[in-house]
């Protein structure tokens, strides 16, 4: 199924070499809170689990009575319930620090991170294609992919035609995306950013905005190209996701697609409802001639049909046996006349 939108495909140098119509996956309505629920079951799923040691900060023993004329009490020494550890102690004078409350030096933490704690996320499959079919359709709109702060050239949105699949040097891709009037996009996702704080110290002191993403139609040379380019990522169109179409939850990212990859997303109805597994189970072994040939004649393996006998139940030498009465024969022997009929009496 196609829609009415059409698109210009470019090539390498600018020029335009026709257009070509869209499929139905671009179509979608755009919805950002089932773009939002997609991006976080994907970040929450590649999370790992941490925590801090269970033990720590409660390592000493600071017990303390709160009872008068106690040994080692705090009462009537006019300071707080704090629990404290005993660095000296002089006869029944002791010299305190507070401890393993939180809020004491080397004190616990008061609500620390659990390692129980399950951070991944489900999401239904229908809702996920759905999702991706929405970011997809956030792509072409000029206006979103400018709002999320990308410097658009004047033709977008655009097709690319299949020769850039076989780029196969860094320095050439940077050469097509200057002719298409990329410049300023590739300045403003060559630009680190430093980070305030802890950040620097624990290796994420720096980051980067995103650029332009490719979408291609398998694993080609272009994929190795673009690894040396900030911003830049390549995507084989099979293995798309909402991170990279909305990275961070914000749709709108800039996506250059070529040819066959609106080819291969149009014949093989990627993310849609009817999607089909593109590796579907093995079927089972074809069977032998010989084997065939029982499966036409029963009678060969299968024995003959015999009359099946009741088998009558043995007793048990563990259970008594029933005394069986024998039958009584009918009695001879008269009534007495006060119980004889009139018809009997006459006889």
């Amino acid at each position: 199924m196609k829609t009415d939108l059409k698109l210009n495909v470019l090539s390498v140098g600018n020029t335009s070499t026709g257009s070509r119509s869209l499929p139905s996956q671009f179509a979608e309505p755009i919805r950002p809170d089932l773009v939002k629920r997609a991006v976080e079951a994907i970040q929450g799923n590649t999370r790992q689990q941490h925590g801090s040691k269970k033990e720590a900060g409660q390592r000493h023993s600071a017990k303390l009575s709160r009872r008068r004329r106690d040994y080692k009490t705090s009462y009537g020494h006019g300071i707080s319930r704090v629990p404290r550890k005993i660095l000296t102690k002089r006869g029944t004078h002791f010299s305190w620090v507070g401890a393993v409350a939180p809020g004491c030096v080397g004190g616990r933490r008061a609500h620390p991170p659990k390692p129980i704690k399950i951070w991944a996320k489900k999401i239904n499959d229908t809702e996920r294609r759905k999702a991706i079919r929405s970011a997809l359709a956030a792509t072409l709109v000029k206006t979103l992919v400018a709002q999320r702060g990308h410097h658009v050239p004047p033709q977008y949105p655009f097709l690319l035609e299949n020769k850039f699949e076989a780029i196969a040097k860094t320095r050439d891709v940077i050469e097509a995306l200057e002719k298409l009037g990329f410049n300023d996009e590739l300045n403003r996702s060559s630009e680190k950013i430093l980070h305030a704080g802890r950040a620097r110290r624990r290796g994420r002191g720096t980051r980067r905005k995103k650029g332009p993403l490719f979408v291609v139609s398998n694993t080609c040379s272009l994929i190795h190209a673009v690894q040396n380019i900030p911003g830049v990522d390549v995507v084989p169109v099979h293995q798309l996701n909402v991170s990279l179409l909305a990275p961070g939850a914000h749709i709108g990212r800039l996506t250059l697609f070529t040819e066959g990859a609106i080819e291969r997303l149009e014949k093989e109805k990627l993310f849609m409802q009817e999607y089909k597994n593109l590796h579907p189970p093995v079927p089972p072994a074809p069977q032998s001639p010989a084997s065939h040939s029982k499966l036409q004649n029963p009678s060969n393996t299968q024995k003959q049909s015999q009359p099946t006998q009741q088998k009558t139940q043995q007793p048990s030498a563990l259970q008594p046996q029933k005394k069986v009465s024998p039958t009584k024969a009918p009695s001879t022997k008269s009534k007495p006349a006060s119980q004889m009929t009139l018809t009997q009496l006459t006889k």
